[in-house]
């Protein structure tokens, strides 16, 4: 575009443009032309969008059938990590949640491999859950607690095996059960199942 009219707009910034350096508008030409690549591929932010729900989808399926697999086994359940977290919840409504927590606490200490780490972790966990009037004693009977006890002098990763196994036994037994039963699992199973069912439907 050409004009010679005093104060013309146009002929002000042709003399803008002029006076850039030649790397500045190389730049905003490469700019431009990408641009126009981008604008006129509608389909690759389509095929992002489709990959991204893609992956939700497959996410849904996976906790589906994670929460359907709880049901399996009381094992299948502490193998999850939302299995866990579901459970714990269930427990702080019946106000035993010490059981899973020291449960845990045991499974941890056991990776402890420095002996000085072992040795006072081992008292913290028998003085918050196995010692008699302990603040969040678990239900185990005196002579776990006094073997339990006899093991501290000597910590080893083994220490609460004893009293690690009998408050499993007592939650698959009591608590795992009615859990299975409760009507917050009732829930999720429905939801699980119904993703599944909607799942062959479009299939």
């Amino acid at each position: 575009m050409s004009c010679w009219v005093p104060g013309c707009p146009a002929l002000n910034m042709c003399r803008g443009l002029a006076a850039l350096p030649i790397t500045c508008l190389e730049r905003a030409k490469d700019l431009k032309t990408r641009l126009g690549i981008l604008l006129h591929k509608p389909e690759l932010g389509h095929r992002i969008g489709t990959s991204s729900k893609l992956q939700l989808g497959s996410r849904q399926r996976d906790s589906s059938r994670e929460v359907l697999e709880w049901r399996e086994s009381f094992d299948q359940l502490l193998k999850s990590k939302s299995g866990v977290t579901a459970f714990h919840t269930f427990l702080k409504t019946e106000f035993s949640e010490e059981n899973l927590d020291f449960w845990l606490a045991c499974e941890d200490f056991k990776k402890t491999r420095s002996k000085t780490k072992l040795a006072s972790k081992a008292n913290r966990i028998f003085e918050e859950f196995v010692q008699s009037e302990a603040p969040r004693e678990v239900n185990i009977d005196h002579e776990t607690r006094e073997i339990t006890r006899k093991n501290l002098s000597g910590a080893t990763s083994a220490c609460f095996n004893e009293a690690q196994a009998k408050t499993r036994t007592l939650m698959e037994k009591d608590s795992y059960p009615r859990f299975l039963k409760s009507a917050s699992y009732q829930d999720m199973t429905k939801q699980a199942t119904s993703r599944g069912v909607s799942k062959r439907s479009h299939t």
